[in-house]
């Protein structure tokens, strides 16, 4: 595989701004990733302490295998870190990516997850040779059901007993995915 994954980029996306990783944000990460519903969907178990958090910055903040797109999303007025956002699986042979995300507990429920992961694919679409991302997520978190949709991802199927999250229970899955070429409103122009 060739890597054409550019260095690290700022995007804008409307009211959000995805930005590269800063050692600086692994106090927010930290706390973000413990938190007991992040832990179970978004974290299992990879990021307990401080210097877990260190280190899991570092490597999004490192692009340089060509496999990984990562982006801190904060505030673009303030600057508050709001969650993340990742093209992640990059398969630039297939022309697949995958993406996933989180929000801190403050940002959930205000359209911050669909904003941040159309920008990322966006970005994605324009700048690397991928025309399908892929999103999955656990059967029994319903909130990433709707971020899918508002982000303009087609529903495709189930995955039975594909993923043990946090929990430590392998989930089902559901899986959607969305095209270079589908239809979707740019939600960046949406207050």
């Amino acid at each position: 595989m060739t890597d054409v994954v550019p260095a690290p980029v700022e995007v804008p996306a409307g009211p959000l701004r995805l930005r590269p990783w800063r050692a600086g944000d692994a106090g927010t990460v930290h706390a973000a990733l413990t938190d007991p519903a992040t832990t179970v969907w978004s974290n299992p178990g990879r990021v307990a302490t401080l210097e877990d958090a260190r280190i899991w910055v570092a490597r999004r903040a490192d692009w340089s295998s060509g496999r990984i797109a990562a982006w801190a999303v904060v505030d673009a007025a303030g600057g508050e870190l709001l969650g993340s956002v990742n093209l992640h699986s990059i398969d630039l042979d297939q022309g697949d990516a995958e993406v996933g995300y989180w929000t801190v507990p403050a940002a959930r429920g205000r359209g911050v997850a669909p904003r941040a992961v159309d920008a990322a694919l966006r970005w994605g679409f324009a700048a690397l040779p991928v025309d399908r991302v892929e999103l999955v997520h656990a059967v029994e978190n319903p909130a990433s059901g709707r971020v899918a949709e508002k982000a303009g991802f087609t529903f495709e199927g189930r995955l039975r007993r594909s993923f043990r999250y946090g929990d430590g229970v392998k989930h089902d899955e559901l899986l959607w995915a969305r095209l270079a070429d589908d239809d979707v409103p740019d939600l960046s122009t949406r207050s």
